[in-house]
């Protein structure tokens, strides 16, 4: 007779057995996976403006579907929000009405009242940001003189100068650059329709001022780079008849065409691409010219386009998916599992980035390149985040069936994420020491992205996966430097930030994670209050959750949100990563994993766990829902099957 263990067990394997299948149903047929990423309303309605700004024949049946998907992720507070059941957004609100009105939604229309009455009441469109202020100036719907000045003339600036193209982010770098060229033409939408939305505004819209300090800079710097602003705005005239302003633009067109990425786009990104596409109209690229043509391919791929609605992606990430799947199956285990992976990473060997020196170079330009971007080309701009989560399974599948045919590749990598090891001991995502903090402060900033400086979730991932490779701290300094950066990071609650992930949940078993196979014991007192914080914020449910209001600049604590099963699955895999398998709160974790599998074998889940920019830019991805969980009951299994409770990978 069978025992309730065992019955548990059987139907534990079950559980895995389903969510194994339907997740290799995804994969490609080359072996990669990639799975919608989905993020607010500001994508598909700069879509909806591009192509009305250029004068494209309108495509109305597209228009209808963005309008349907527009319509459904409005707020109930009447406007858009930066995530699902987020709060108010005042520039996702008015782009989204724009790009409605524009597809032909009447004003009286009750959605389209009810965010005109939320607009106007949070002050009017003039609230906006300021990238929402250059595509209105653009628009004609504003002045420029309320878009803080940035001149083209800063690319020409010496390396030693305050500002540099190589002291801001990939995406501020990609971004800039082609609307370095708009903002100095001030080319003007042909806009057909003649749209306006005045209606959004308290006073008129050529009466808008420059924006206010954002919540998040200085006092000082902001002051002193506003006076810098109108010093500028003062000497435009003159930098506009100088030889240097034609010289500003042709390097920012090089930039762009050196860039471009084929039709993966220029830094593979959405607001880059379509910047470039603007900056070759300006220019005067005829349309049928092979760069703008490739340009304009490049954001097109990016729709999702369903029988009922459509959307515009921000990016792809295959890389990602890919590498995290492979990670899931691989501890799911067995031949067919296996099988799957190495078919998987043997489409990723094909996108290490070996002959290309990026941008990334300006700060290690004696590093070779090694590492893996999250797209699939994106040869100037490889990340470490993605390099050590394939490099990792690489690493785990190989030695899994005692080969390696990954050696070489796994060591480029490895010698590429060392060489981009900051001087703090962390790592960002795309470049070194990209840590020139006072430039969030300039007005053109006010959304406190322009920086890409060392975090804590992707100097875990760094960490993991060379004490994986087996540096470990007691014989390898840098690894060692490292462990001790994310230690004296760790907040009193006992919880580590999460930049790219929402958010102490995702940062809290990264580094979990990365303590573990870096061999700190399991009861070191950070590892102690961090399990003590999972267990503490677990919900009555059994599962785990967080939103993107854990972003905000006063943050004081953990606030309860609904549990997701990708946050369950990171709470449930950083504990047994502490040693807490017999913990009972990880049981109450599988659990709710078990409920809330789908017949298909899948989870289902409308919240976003991921982040673009906090507090500015948020992200869904489709695959965590698909990978997480799966990994989270498999590891499960395998612990309490091996009667162990060391976990033995960097993941």
């Amino acid at each position: 007779m069978l025992t309730s263990t065992d019955k548990g067990v059987s139907a534990l394997e079950d559980r895995i057995g389903r969510a194994a299948r339907a997740l290799l149903d995804h994969q490609q047929p080359d072996g990669h996976w990639v799975f919608e990423l989905e993020a607010d309303a500001t994508i598909p309605a700069e879509y909806v403006l591009m192509r009305h700004f250029r004068g494209e024949p309108v495509d109305a049946e597209l228009e209808r579907k963005i309008a349907v998907y527009l319509r459904r992720i409005q707020g109930a507070h009447g406007g858009w929000p930066l995530f699902h059941q987020g709060a108010f957004d005042m520039s996702a609100s008015v782009k989204a009405y724009f790009a409605l009105k524009m597809i032909g939604d009447p004003i009286d229309a009750e959605h389209m009242r009810r965010a005109r009455d939320v607009i106007r009441a949070r002050g009017g469109a003039a609230r906006a940001n300021v990238f929402t202020r250059t595509l209105l100036a653009l628009y004609g719907q504003i002045s420029w003189r309320s878009v803080p000045m940035m001149p083209a003339e800063v690319m020409l600036l010496p390396k030693w100068f305050p500002f540099h193209l190589d002291k801001i982010s990939y995406w501020s770098r990609t971004v800039i650059v082609p609307l370095l060229v708009l903002l100095a033409l001030k080319p003007q939408a042909k806009n057909a329709k003649g749209v306006r939305i005045d209606e959004l505004f308290l006073a008129p819209p050529d009466q808008a001022r420059l924006t206010p300090r954002a919540p998040q800079q200085n006092k000082f710097w902001f002051a002193f780079f506003r006076m810098v602003d109108h010093v500028l705005r003062a000497v435009e005239p003159v930098l506009r008849r100088l030889p240097t302003r034609v010289r500003s633009i042709k390097a920012a067109e090089t930039f762009t065409i050196e860039h471009l990425n084929g039709e993966d786009g220029i830094g593979a990104i959405f607001p880059a691409m379509v910047n470039s596409i603007l900056m070759f109209d300006v220019l005067g690229y005829p349309a049928d010219h092979p760069l703008l043509t490739i340009a304009r391919l490049s954001v097109e791929k990016l729709l999702v386009v369903k029988d009922d609605e459509a959307y515009c992606q921000p990016c792809v990430s295959p890389v990602w998916d890919t590498g995290l799947a492979c990670h899931a199956m691989l501890e799911v285990g067995g031949d067919a599992a296996v099988a799957t992976v190495n078919k998987g990473l043997d489409w990723l060997k094909t996108k290490q980035i070996l002959d290309v020196k990026g941008d990334w170079a300006a700060a290690r330009p004696d590093v070779r390149p090694g590492g893996w971007a999250f797209q699939y080309n994106n040869a100037h701009y490889p990340d470490v985040d993605d390099t050590a989560v394939v490099a990792m399974a690489m690493d785990r599948a190989q030695n899994l069936q005692g080969r390696t045919e990954h050696r070489e590749a796994i060591d480029r990598a490895r010698e590429w994420i060392f060489g981009m090891q900051s001087k703090n001991g962390g790592w960002g995502a795309f470049d070194a020491d990209n840590d020139h903090y006072y430039l969030n402060h300039i007005p053109f900033a006010d959304h406190g992205a322009l920086l890409d400086p060392p975090t804590e979730d992707v100097s875990a991932r760094c960490v993991s996966m060379l004490a994986q490779l087996g540096d470990m701290p007691k014989n390898e300094p840098r690894v060692a430097q490292a462990v001790d950066y994310l230690l004296k990071s760790q907040h009193p609650e006992g919880s580590w930030y999460g930049r790219w992930g929402m958010n102490y949940i995702y940062g809290t078993w990264s580094v979990l994670c990365a303590l573990n196979t870096a061999g700190v014991d399991h009861q070191a007192p950070e590892v102690r209050k961090a399990v003590d914080w999972l267990v503490k914020i677990q919900n009555s449910d059994g599962g785990w959750g967080e939103d993107g209001s854990s972003y905000k600049l006063d943050y004081k604590g953990y606030e309860p949100a609904p549990s997701t099963p990708a946050q369950t699955s990171w709470a449930l895999l950083g504990l047994m990563a502490a040693g807490e398998i017999d913990n009972p709160a990880v049981a109450r974790g599988i659990d709710y994993l078990s409920r809330t599998q789908g017949a298909d074998g899948l989870w289902k889940e409308e919240l976003f766990t991921a982040v673009g920019f906090p507090r500015i830019f948020y992200l869904r991805y489709h695959g965590y829902a698909k990978f997480f969980p799966v990994w989270a009951m498999a590891r499960y299994r395998n612990l309490k099957r091996a009667n162990s409770p060391s976990v033995a990978y960097g993941m």
